[in-house]
This record gives C-alpha cells, sequence and structure tokens, in this order.
C-alpha cells in the first residue's frame, strides 16, 4: 500500500514537536520542550509571557497574593526571588500571608503534617492545621504580641491617614532591626529593603488587623484607612501608562486581591474620568472556574468589559488552571533562567508624588474637572 505523503499542520500552525526529557536538563528546557497543550500548554504560555515581555524594564508588575501561599513556602521559595530580581513593582496579598510570614523571624516554623488529623486532639495538644501544614498555637500570641508592641511604639509616628503598605512597610523594618541574620527570610523585610509597597484589601480580615482593633481598645488607634491603598495602587499604574510604559499583573489565585490589583484601571477610568484603556498584561494561575460568576473564576476577556484590561491586549493574556503551590516554584525557576534583573521602581518611596499626579490629573482633566464645569 502507498503511503500518502506527510500534511502537516493546517493553516500556518507550529507543530508541537515534543523533544524526550533527558537527565539534566534545567526546568525551562523541560517546559520548552515538552509543555504544549492543555494545562501545561497555558502554563508555558504564561511563563514565555513573563519572561519575553512582562519582565521589560518599562512593564511595571503588580502581584495578587490569595490562599495560605506564605505558609506553604512560596514567600520564601518564589516571591522574595522575583523581589530581588526587581521582578515584582507592587503586590497585594490578604492580610493571613502577611501574618504567617512572621512567625519564622519570631523563632516558629510551618512543619509538615496531614490533612486527615484529628483536630480536636491537635487542640488539645495547641496546634493548629492549614490543610496539611501543622505549627505551634504559641506562633499566634507570640506574632499578635509583636504586631501590637510595635506598631503601639510607631503609633506616634504615624501623623495622619495611612495605608496597609504604611503598615506592613513599618513591621519589615522592625523585622530587619531585631532579627537582620532573618531579614532574606521574610517576605516584608525583603520588599521593605526592595522599595516594594505591600498592600491588602481587607486589612480588617487577618490576625493583623484584629491586632490593629485591640489598639483601639487601648486607645491608641492606628489612623489606616485602605482608601489611601486604592489611591495609591492606582497611582502606580496611572504613572507608568503616562510615561508611555505598559501595566502587567500577576494573578496567584483570585479573591479579594485580584480585584484589588485590576480594579486600578476602572478608578482611573470610570470613577477619576482619565483616558486610559486597561492593563497591557495578565497571567492568572488559579483553580476557580468560571461558570460560577465569582471575580476568582472571571476570565480576562470579561474584565474587558469592564475597562480592567486593554481590549487590543487579549492576545497578552493567559489564564492556567492549576494549583499555585504546585505551579510557582516552576514558573519562577523558568522567569529567573529566562529572564534579566532589572532595576527596582522602589514605589514604597515614590508613593506621596505618585499620587499627588493622580490626584493633580484628576482635579485638571478628570472627572472632578467636568463636574466643576
Amino acid at each position: 500500500m502507498k503511503m500518502s505523503k506527510k500534511s502537516g499542520c493546517p493553516g500556518r500552525r507550529a507543530p508541537l514537536n515534543p523533544r524526550p526529557v533527558t537527565k539534566g536538563m534545567t526546568v525551562d528546557q523541560v517546559i520548552e520542550s515538552s509543555m504544549f497543550s492543555f494545562n501545561a500548554g497555558t502554563f508555558r504560555k504564561a511563563c514565555e509571557l513573563f519572561a519575553g515581555h512582562m519582565a521589560k524594564e518599562n512593564v511595571r508588575i503588580g502581584v495578587s497574593l490569595s490562599g495560605a501561599l506564605v505558609p506553604a513556602g512560596i514567600g520564601r521559595s518564589c516571591l522574595i526571588p522575583l523581589i530581588k530580581e526587581g521582578l515584582i513593582d507592587w503586590l497585594v496579598s490578604t492580610g493571613a500571608n502577611l501574618y504567617h510570614d512572621l512567625h519564622y523571624v519570631l523563632g516558629y516554623e510551618f512543619c509538615e503534617g496531614h490533612a486527615a488529623a484529628d483536630d480536636g486532639k491537635l487542640r488539645e495538644k495547641g496546634i493548629i492545621r492549614i490543610y496539611d501544614i501543622f505549627m505551634n498555637y504559641d506562633a499566634l500570641l507570640d506574632t499578635d504580641n509583636f504586631v501590637r508592641e510595635t506598631l503601639r511604639r510607631e503609633a506616634k509616628n504615624i501623623t495622619g491617614p495611612c495605608s496597609s503598605a504604611d503598615i506592613h512597610a513599618i513591621l519589615g523594618r522592625e523585622i530587619i532591626k531585631i532579627k537582620p541574620e532573618l531579614k532574606d527570610e521574610s517576605l516584608l523585610a525583603v520588599a521593605y529593603e526592595a522599595g516594594v509597597p505591600v498592600h491588602t484589601s481587607s486589612p480588617a480580615d487577618s490576625s493583623i488587623g484584629m491586632n490593629i482593633a485591640a489598639l483601639m481598645l487601648d486607645d491608641r488607634p492606628i489612623p489606616m484607612d485602605t482608601h489611601c491603598d486604592i489611591n495609591e495602587v492606582t497611582s502606580y499604574v496611572y504613572d507608568i501608562k503616562k510615561q508611555g510604559g505598559k501595566s502587567a499583573v500577576l494573578l496567584l489565585g483570585g479573591g479579594s486581591p485580584k480585584n484589588f490589583v485590576l480594579q486600578t484601571e476602572p478608578h482611573i477610568q470610570e470613577v477619576l474620568g482619565l483616558s486610559e484603556e486597561g492593563h497591557d498584561y495578565f497571567i492568572q494561575f488559579t483553580d476557580a472556574r468560571p461558570d460560577t460568576g465569582g471575580l476568582s473564576g472571571a476570565t480576562p476577556s470579561e474584565a474587558v468589559s469592564w475597562g480592567k484590561i486593554d481590549p487590543t491586549a487579549l492576545s497578552k493574556t493567559i489564564v492556567s488552571y492549576g494549583d499555585c503551590s504546585l505551579m510557582m516554584p516552576f514558573f519562577t525557576s523558568y522567569i529567573l533562567n529566562r529572564s534579566k534583573t532589572r532595576t527596582g521602581s522602589r514605589l514604597l518611596e515614590k508613593r506621596e508624588s505618585l499620587v499627588s499626579q493622580l490626584k493633580g490629573d484628576y482635579r485638571k482633566i478628570g472627572s472632578f474637572r467636568k463636574q466643576k464645569n
């Protein structure tokens, strides 16, 4: 029987061309040679998008962090190396992740446990559980005390309304002061040294927030106003776009941090009345489905309808489905191997001037001026 000639790929599609995985291959080589389809394919494309486009000097990168990723080790293993390489410019996290970041420098470890444990017995033994992670209950008490005493001492230096980034900077600076030998093990300390502002979208929904609430009962209130956070994170995006650069978002999970990162664009366009089109690059690692209607699983194309993503940039948006605790180590390894170290933008120290710029344009050319007219 005569064999027909191979027809190749239809149109101009490239062949998958998988290659054998061999001894000594690096993570980036494995990803590029064997991950082509389904969630492996979207993961590879996310790696390539970040290294090839988002890691450029004229791109400002915001990262959202949800789920118990710091207890799972992602803070120390992945986020800290990315910050040190200048590949994270600003960060929005759940308060819980930032609270858990403090345990290690206070002498406590997260330990391997198991999900089928008897939680009643764990409670009796003073052990808390995060799925299959165990930790000493005393870590909570000592961390609570550290937060309260640090903020009580620093309260006199907070002269007006502050954002959550100010609170986290105080904690990061205190870690460097009392445990300089461990400063590279703390996300908050590394971010503070690198000038990376760390925000939380719902500070009251965390132990740090509960300790700030306790200070109110001590008649030592901390004048934190999360509306300051809204304007600060928005100013980061507005500034880089005004300079002619691009804005990129890396979303680890979903929830409130995801929305807080993305709503910067509706704040610019819808509320402040300033001309903008949306974020330019979008990567999300998530296990949330889009068909339940929740924000966590909402797709980039849906975000276009809200003005969150530039409609012309949809080809530079990727959602890869999976567990962030599994995906991030491989993603980070790929990025570190394939990207150059960037100069950090040190937005922490520039917040006042950036918000001032945002305020000035809002009053001169935004909806404030239109309301006056």
